[in-house]
């Protein structure tokens, strides 16, 4: 008797133009998931494949709505389905204090480490639910100042402390569907954001 494969899950990593987006998108395609990179340049996103066959460099800047959709889009007409969303895209913003940050540099960190997580993770709870089976899982990818912010870290410690409630909002409506949604919060980690602020500060 002959036993059907099971089809290849599909993956949506957001930031996957380097740092954890690449090391996470470059192990799911060893680990046999079918990978759309996301990310605002198209180089990286294409260092990250790396040829592989099974990758999809999508260019998306995650705080422009069509950006979000025409990335989804863009996976459902090549895979059909959304099986993980690796939520990861992120900024560290400035180095400021409540009472020195500007509005535009506040407004900034927010719309992509917030906003952009939202309008990613409401695209991937749309394609989950509609598709057949039903379900799916998304990653937040929070940080250690979700818990025990760094000094003068206002807009990354808060959008990261609203990354918390928005993974257990996902993982309270998405039950009734098989979606399920689960928070990494990451230390220190040797990648391109930590050179703006120093290893170990």
């Amino acid at each position: 008797m002959t036993v059907p494969s099971t089809p290849a899950r599909v993956a949506v990593v957001t930031g996957a133009g380097s740092g954890i987006g690449r090391a996470v998108a470059r192990q799911m395609l060893a680990d046999g998931y079918r990978v759309a990179l996301a990310g605002r340049r198209e180089p990286q996103l294409l260092e990250t494949a790396d040829g592989h066959p099974e990758a999809l460099a999508v260019p998306c800047d995650v705080t422009v709505p069509d950006d979000v959709e025409r990335l989804f889009a863009a996976v459902l007409r090549r895979w059909g389905r959304v099986d993980v969303l690796f939520n990861n895209a992120g900024v560290f913003g400035p180095a400021a204090s409540v009472d020195e940050i500007s509005l535009a540099d506040w407004e900034a960190t927010v719309a992509v480490n917030l906003t952009g997580s939202v309008l990613c993770a409401g695209a991937a709870v749309r394609a989950m639910k509609a598709q057949s089976p039903q379900g799916g899982r998304i990653i937040n990818n929070g940080s250690i100042s979700a818990h025990s912010p760094r000094p003068r870290t206002v807009a990354y410690a808060v959008t990261k402390h609203a990354m918390t409630g928005l993974t257990k909002s996902i993982e309270l409506d998405g039950r009734e569907f098989g979606i399920t949604c689960g928070q990494i919060d990451i230390g220190n980690t040797a990648t391109e954001i930590m050179d703006t602020i120093g290893v170990g500060s």
